[in-house]
């Protein structure tokens, strides 16, 4: 059974927003695309850099160094240079806390 950490108020990531969190010593993103929270590993496969400060379009983060595409649903690659998916976690609210499976 998943432990989940508490790692924000839901409310303070707002609807398109895209922030990363230090879970036990990984770093995880989290996006909220239309009020759902989606959580993966915030390093992209290909070179290492952090999802978190790349675009969100819908269910796509984009990478910010090379463009890479991943589905924040699955963390499935859409377009590379990358190759590789990013692990996905677990969400939850709970009275009004946002967690993250660890």
């Amino acid at each position: 059974m998943a432990e989940f950490v508490s790692i924000s108020r839901a409310e303070d990531l707002g609807e398109g927003d895209i922030r990363a969190f230090d879970v036990r010593g990984t770093k995880i993103a989290v996006a909220n695309v239309d009020g759902t929270f989606y959580a993966f590993d915030d390093t992209c496969t290909h070179m290492g850099c952090s999802l978190a400060g790349g675009d969100l379009e819908e269910t796509t983060v984009i990478c910010p160094c090379h463009g890479s595409e991943f589905d924040v649903t699955s963390g499935a690659v859409l377009q590379g240079p990358a190759r590789e998916p990013v692990e996905t976690y677990e969400t939850r609210v709970e009275g009004g806390s946002l967690e993250v499976s660890s």
